[in-house]
C-alpha cells in the first residue's frame, strides 16, 4: 500500500511538471493593481516603499501572466537565467518595487519561455499599450462605486477593448485589480471563463492617490 501512495504521488508530479513547460501557454493576462487601495489592504502593514506619499503611483504593474485557456502555469523549470538586482530595480517605476518584479518573474516570468530581460521588456510594452484612466487620478478624496465604473472608465480610453477582454477583481470590498486578457502578441482578444470574475460589488472603495 505504501509503495502505491509513493507512486501515485510520483506519477502526480511528473504529471504537473509535463503540464507546465516553460513557453507552453495560450495567452496572457495583463494585471494592473490600483496601489492606493492595495496599500491601505496590505502595503502599508508592510511599510512598503510604494506605499510613500508623492511616489505617484496609480495602477501599476502587477504582473504579465502566461495562461492555458482553462488554468495557468506558474514556478515553470526554465533555463533561463535570473534576473539581475538592477533588472528588477529598473521595473519599480511601473510595478512599484524591484521585489514585486523579481516575484513575478519567479512565479510568472519563467513559464514565458523567454529570458528575463525579454519578459520584462515585454511587460513593459504591454502595460505601455493599454490607456489608463485619468480621471481616476484626479480624485481627492475616497469614494464608494459599482466596480463596473472602473471597467466602463478603461473602456472609455481604450476602444479597442470589449467587456469580454478586460475584468474588474475585488478584495475586502476594495476595487482591488484590473485584469485585460492579451494574445502572445499581446493583442487584445477574450479573456477564458476562469479569468472573466467581474467584481458584482456596487459600493467598491476606491482610494484616491496619495
Amino acid at each position: 500500500m505504501r509503495f502505491l501512495v509513493v507512486w501515485l504521488v510520483w506519477l502526480a508530479g511528473m504529471a504537473s511538471a509535463e503540464g507546465e513547460r516553460s513557453g507552453e501557454f495560450d495567452y496572457y493576462v495583463l494585471a494592473l493593481s490600483w496601489t492606493p487601495n492595495w496599500c491601505a489592504l496590505e502595503g502599508d502593514a508592510r511599510a512598503s516603499e510604494q506605499c510613500e506619499p508623492g511616489q505617484g503611483h496609480g495602477f501599476t504593474l502587477h504582473g504579465l501572466w502566461p495562461q492555458y485557456e482553462d488554468g495557468w502555469p506558474s514556478f515553470c523549470p526554465t533555463v533561463a537565467r535570473a534576473p539581475s538586482r538592477a533588472m528588477t530595480a529598473e521595473m519599480a517605476d511601473i510595478m512599484g518595487t524591484g521585489g514585486l518584479a523579481w516575484h513575478q518573474w519567479r512565479k510568472h516570468g519563467v513559464c514565458s519561455g523567454l529570458s528575463a530581460a525579454d519578459y520584462f521588456r515585454l511587460s513593459r510594452l504591454a502595460y505601455d499599450r493599454v490607456t489608463r484612466p485619468e480621471v481616476l487620478r484626479r480624485l481627492d478624496r475616497a469614494v464608494r462605486l459599482p466596480a463596473a465604473v472602473i471597467e466602463e472608465a478603461f473602456l472609455e480610453v481604450n476602444p479597442n477593448l470589449s467587456p469580454e477582454m478586460l475584468t474588474v477583481t475585488c478584495r475586502a470590498g476594495h476595487v482591488q485589480e484590473v485584469r485585460i486578457c492579451l494574445t502572445r502578441d499581446l493583442e487584445p482578444r477574450e479573456c477564458a471563463p476562469d479569468v472573466a470574475r467581474d467584481c458584482s460589488l456596487r459600493d467598491a472603495m476606491f482610494a484616491p492617490m496619495r
